[in-house]
């Protein structure tokens, strides 16, 4: 594979949001061309009008830019193939068909759906596979200007060469061989005269000197009709790589229900661009040695076709929240208060209204490594800045399991030791002959009122280190939360 030659490209249909499967698609195409030094073509494939959307077609292109996805051609960014829309492109396809036509290697089909469907049933019960019968194959040109002249809008079918075989190496799954008498004619043109997706597809790679797809199994069958329509054509085809579908837990195809969540909603919720690269990066394809979390430029260098999977790749969600915490941790401070700022959440509240702006980024780090998405940090700076005392009902039962007596010791220690943590917990230790839990977690309840999780439904026995929060927290809220810890043992 030369440098020199490779051009990658990522083509979806703006039919709807980016989801995992087709941003991984995205995602392997780019790093395959950084990592040959080449390029990444991005291309919209709107010919339907019926089902794609501007909006979505402006939506998948900033999705892509957030991720850092950016490409090298395409649109907004010129490079002598465009248009780069193929709602665009009807006079280059134009051409095509005519040439296709002249050779007799495409003719017009009027079938309706209704007279293909009972065709593929018929075919369906004598146990053979369904495909196009040749019905309009043989139509005299008078009987073509027959069905002309009733009204009937014709789609265009490219003639299948009986009694061949089409082979080619794929670049993932190895030699691919298709006997053209199991494909049938197909559909290059529908009847709105908009150009089917096996024809656009493969005279756009091909005129924009495309080298290299990767797309996913399901389009496996599709690439004998593509390189059969491009050897007609006399144009070059690719190379094809046609990698494993993402699956779910259960091993089904991935879907909403298990969890094929769009990006827009994964965004949304929080999680990190470099998250969803790492996370993606690794359904069905390997890296040596297991390096752990890394840059898209890291992922690019250790990018191989030849570790591309054949088997299924799950999706675990625990690892993508594995992967959202390595993106956390490897952020700065001022990186992730930018993260968190700007979001309303369930209660109509945002972040930047209960931090004290002067605290922010002492904030941040205090409670970096005990987030996995903003709603927790939401949660622990509602915990710890707010005026008003309030406790879980796990945090209650360790304040009236510590009793009234260990908070009178904590306020005596907290007016000789109240600048430093240590000092206080080595000097409350000591007057109250308590260590470990039972000095650590009575203070945790005090303090931050949070033991259990109300956005997560589980119940926390970690947090921040209290010695990270006692700053923040300050010597007055200190002092009123150990007030009210008594005062709650008392009642």
């Amino acid at each position: 594979m030369s440098a020199a030659e490779t051009k990658t490209r990522f083509a979806p249909s703006p039919t709807g949001e980016l989801h995992l499967g087709n941003l991984r698609t995205a995602l392997f195409n780019l790093l395959l061309a950084r990592h040959e030094a080449g390029r990444f073509l991005l291309r919209i494939e709107d010919s339907d009008p019926e089902r794609c959307r501007s909006e979505y077609a402006e939506a998948l292109q900033a999705d892509l830019r957030w991720l850092g996805l950016d490409w090298d051609e395409g649109p907004g960014v010129e490079g002598g193939h465009g248009p780069y829309f193929q709602s665009q492109r009807a006079e280059v396809y134009a051409r095509f068909f005519t040439t296709l036509i002249e050779a007799d290697l495409a003719y017009p089909c009027f079938c309706s759906e209704q007279e293909l469907a009972v065709a593929r049933t018929t075919q369906l019960n004598a146990g053979r596979p369904p495909r196009y019968p040749g019905t309009c194959a043989r139509l005299t040109p008078a009987q073509r200007e027959a069905r002309l002249a009733e009204g009937r809008q014709p789609t265009l079918r490219f003639r299948v060469p009986a009694g061949e075989v089409v082979e080619f190496e794929d670049m993932v799954r190895g030699r691919q061989r298709f006997p053209s008498d199991d494909i049938g004619d197909f559909i290059i043109r529908r009847a709105d005269g908009s150009a089917a997706f096996f024809f656009g597809n493969a005279v756009d790679d091909a005129l924009m000197g495309v080298t290299h797809v990767l797309r996913g199994e399901d389009h496996l069958s599709n690439t004998p009709r593509q390189l059969l329509l491009l050897q007609a054509l006399g144009l070059p085809a690719p190379q094809y790589g046609h990698i494993a579908l993402i699956v779910g837990e259960d091993g089904a195809p991935l879907s909403k229900r298990h969890g094929s969540q769009s990006l827009r909603a994964l965004r949304e919720s929080g999680f990190l661009p470099a998250a969803l690269l790492n996370h993606l990066a690794r359904l069905g394809h390997t890296y040596e040695g297991d390096p752990g979390f890394m840059t898209l430029e890291q992922l690019a260098t250790g990018f191989s076709v030849a570790r591309l999977g054949r088997a299924p790749a799950r999706h675990d969600p625990r690892q993508l929240l594995h992967w959202q915490k390595e993106a956390i941790a490897h952020a700065g401070d001022a990186e992730l208060w930018d993260w968190l700022q700007g979001r309303r959440f369930a209660d109509g509240g945002s972040i930047e209204e209960r931090v004290p702006a002067d605290q922010a980024l002492a904030f941040v780090h205090a409670i970096r490594d005990n987030i996995e998405l903003p709603v927790d940090a939401y949660v622990w700076a509602g915990d710890l800045f707010a005026e008003t005392e309030h406790w879980d009902p796990d945090a209650k039962q360790v304040i009236r399991d510590a009793g009234a007596a260990f908070y009178r010791t904590a306020l005596d220690c907290l007016e000789t030791a109240a600048d430093d943590f240590r000092a206080f917990g080595r000097a409350l230790g000591k007057a109250a002959s308590v260590k470990g839990k039972g000095l650590f977690m009575p203070l945790r309840a005090a303090l931050t009122g949070e033991l259990l999780d109300p956005e997560r439904g589980g119940i926390w026995r970690n947090g921040p280190e209290l010695g990270r929060l006692w700053p923040l927290l300050g010597r007055p809220r200190i002092e009123r939360r150990l007030r009210a810890a008594l005062a709650l043992c008392e009642s």
